[in-house]
């Protein structure tokens, strides 16, 4: 393996002449002799030795991300966005997914940890009973938060979408739409997500006037199949919903097949709308009205602030929350 020394023996220079041009910092080295020093590290197929020089600057150029379900199409846009961006800033990614998996959680924190990288973005399992406290003793490097909080947070920057007004949107559409009895898929009980949403859920139908009940709310895990039991849930409880809000789309997308096999229409019986705005919603029939999250500007905003902490930088604000926004498409109409 080529080290700076070859290349230095080569072109007749300093080792740290060598070590100077090729981490940028070539301070008074001639033009002349700098392009050698590049000539020559291509020609010998140089590769610098991440590990040695982060015992010099104590940084790897590596960040470490966990999300919980890779499979949920949430989350490749972040994930491209993350990657794309810690490029752009000279940085590496390495990707743990959890399964929601509180143990994986935990081992891919240890695994970071021992890997070195210089910090870590975090989307937290739907389970997960971490504190701020226990994640800052646990994890000295930078963090950030990414769409799910943990209780207490307040210390660690984060970055997410406003559930709370996404709700509102929703809901205020469907009501234009003259619906009344308007179900709800929500996420799992212990998410913090999932508690925001549903509160904008409850404070948008009581501001609208309307009657709120425990019956037309079903707690899910954020999958496709949850959509199908909830709706089955939901139409055994009052027959007489009319709409039905998600809290993300993959269980939108599971209730609009479980309306279709109660041999009900949508939206002509039921209108429904999703949270996310993920790739399939436009492509299932009719196709899905959502509440877009910016998830490509999330994954691009908490890597920015991830490294800027890593190169004490100011961050001058730490909560980051992003407004959703409303997308019509065929799955709402008038109620009957």
């Amino acid at each position: 393996m080529t080290t700076i020394k070859d290349i230095a023996s080569r072109v007749g220079v300093s080792i740290t002449a060598v070590s100077q041009v090729l981490n940028n910092k070539e301070v008074g080295i001639k033009k002349e002799t700098k392009e050698k020093i590049l000539e020559t590290a291509r020609e010998l197929d140089y590769k610098p030795n991440y590990l040695a020089r982060g015992l010099i600057t104590k940084r790897t150029k590596t960040i470490g991300l966990i999300i919980p379900d890779i499979t949920n199409p949430f989350f490749p846009q972040i994930v491209r966005a993350i990657e794309d961006t810690a490029n752009k800033m000279g940085y590496n990614m390495i990707l743990c997914n959890t399964d929601d998996n509180l143990d994986k959680e935990q081992l891919y924190l240890d695994i970071l940890k021992e890997k070195c990288v210089d910090g870590i973005i975090f989307t937290s399992s739907t389970e997960s009973t971490l504190k701020h406290e226990d994640l800052l003793s646990k994890i000295k490097s930078p963090l950030v938060l990414l769409d799910r909080g943990i209780t207490g947070d307040i210390r660690i920057p984060k970055v997410y979408t406003h559930g709370y007004n996404g709700l509102l949107l929703g809901v205020n559409y469907l009501v234009e739409k003259d619906h009344k009895k308007i179900g709800f898929i929500s996420g799992p009980e212990t998410s913090v997500t999932a508690k925001e949403r549903l509160k904008g859920y409850r404070s948008s139908v009581e501001e609208n006037g309307l009657e709120t009940k425990s019956e037309w709310i079903y707690y899910g895990d954020y999958k496709v199949e949850t959509g199908e039991k909830a709706v089955k849930e939901l139409l055994n409880r009052d027959p007489e919903i009319t709409a039905i809000i998600s809290a993300n789309d993959l269980m939108a997308v599971g209730a609009m097949r479980e309306i279709k096999n109660h041999g009900l229409r949508v939206p002509e019986d039921i209108s429904v709308i999703g949270f996310d705005n993920i790739q399939i919603s436009r492509f299932v029939d009719p196709a899905l009205t959502t509440i877009a999250q910016p998830s490509y500007r999330m994954g691009e905003l908490a890597t920015e602030l991830l490294i800027n902490q890593i190169e004490d930088k100011e961050i001058p604000k730490k909560e980051h929350e992003l407004e959703p926004k409303l997308i019509v498409r065929d799955s709402v109409t008038f109620r009957r």
